[in-house]
């Protein structure tokens, strides 16, 4: 079963390929949501190395960035490399 844990938004890395997949308006819109209900959702990242590697979930950890939160709730996943 998948525990929540709180991860530093400073150690998550972004690799480039989902970069692009990034809509800013939809990053604003799930910030408000976000600002009234909360995140309902928490993203996915796997370990590589010491740093944390995003699995899913852009748009939200996006959103927590530019609500200027420091750590977001994460599911740690063990996924292949894409």
């Amino acid at each position: 079963m998948l525990r929540v844990q709180k991860i530093p938004i400073d150690s998550i890395y972004v690799p480039a390929a989902r970069r692009k997949t990034l809509h800013p308006e939809t990053v604003r819109l799930l910030a408000e949501d976000i600002l009234e209900n909360g995140m309902k959702l928490p993203i996915q990242v796997r370990l590589d190395g010491n740093r944390h590697v995003l699995v899913e979930g852009l748009h939200r950890l996006e959103a927590a960035k530019w609500l200027g939160e420091t750590t977001i709730d994460a599911y740690l996943v063990h996924a292949r490399r894409h």
